[in-house]
């Protein structure tokens, strides 16, 4: 993908790695992580253009419109999950969406919003990150086909 937004970003992790191929738009609320974020940018090397956008998306998820400029989307939030940002996530065009997330209840209720939408999964895959607990990530790939004009 050419533009990747990583919703929820935290301090990174995702936008940075994603950045070695892709320019990255990251948004957070957390004032800390997102100068963490950029922080580490600014000392990389060899990455493409990453910005990054204070915003909280419990409150005011990115819409549709604001989505569709994007060829592919991560998200990983608390485990609240992201209803509403999965409802603006379903309605837009975005054609690639990676789904992260600790919970498994609200990953289920945010992977419906999608599918519901139009997405397709195409994987989940466990993560057991926390050796000795029993809390388990889980990423899940989805892909929404192209509508014909």
């Amino acid at each position: 993908a050419k533009k990747v937004a990583d919703l929820f970003a935290g301090c990174g992790s995702f936008a940075l790695r994603l950045a070695a191929r892709s320019e990255v738009h990251a948004v957070e609320g957390d004032a800390p992580a997102l100068a963490a974020l950029d922080r580490a940018f600014r000392f990389a090397s060899g990455l493409k253009r990453v910005t990054s956008e204070r915003r909280d998306l419990f409150r005011r998820p990115l819409t549709f419109k604001e989505l569709n400029g994007f060829d592919g989307l991560v998200f990983d939030p608390p485990r609240a999950g992201a209803e509403d940002q999965s409802k603006q996530i379903a309605r837009s065009d975005v054609p690639l969406v990676a789904a992260v997330s600790c919970n498994p209840v609200t990953l289920a209720r945010d992977l419906r919003i999608l599918l519901d939408g139009g997405y397709q999964l195409r994987s989940v895959t466990p993560i057991d990150q926390f050796l000795w607990s029993p809390h388990v990530e889980a990423v899940a790939l989805l892909e929404k086909p192209r509508r014909r004009r």
